[in-house]
């Protein structure tokens, strides 16, 4: 799904997403990232909700956002408050949604000039490597 351009342009903007990644400001990403409104995305080494910690958690408070929007992949999944305990004690929400939803959520707050961070679980897709059976 491709989404419009706003007056948000010079931010960090999802602008499309599908079943294989999402786009911030038309560049593909397909891997799972952390995307601030006044900051290039970055890697997030969360390669599955399963695996989430605390650590992974940690990364984010760094960047003292009013909000987290943590994108679970295809449906809602909820993390463990322990998980975010290090963003709650600082009174930093965090709101599980699935991923579009989570992006659309982020476009949002950010037009709105929230200081929202955007978490956000990519699949892993393993590259096909020439000459070998996929």
């Amino acid at each position: 799904m491709k989404l419009h351009a706003s007056s948000t342009q010079q931010y960090q903007t999802v602008t499309g997403y599908d079943a294989t990644g999402v786009e911030i400001n038309a560049q593909h990403y397909d891997y799972s990232l952390i995307v601030m409104p006044e900051t290039p995305p970055r890697a997030w080494e969360v390669a599955s909700f399963e695996e989430l910690t605390e650590a992974h958690f940690e990364q984010i408070l760094a960047d003292a956002p009013d909000v987290v929007i943590l994108g679970t992949g295809e449906r809602q999944r909820f993390v463990h408050p322990k998980l975010t305990a290090a963003l709650t004690m600082r009174r930093i929400g965090v709101e599980c949604m699935d991923s579009q939803a989570a992006c659309r959520t982020y476009n949002i707050l950010m037009g709105e000039g929230r200081k929202a961070t955007l978490a956000l679980i990519l699949p892993v897709t393993s590259p096909v490597t020439a000459g070998q059976p996929a």
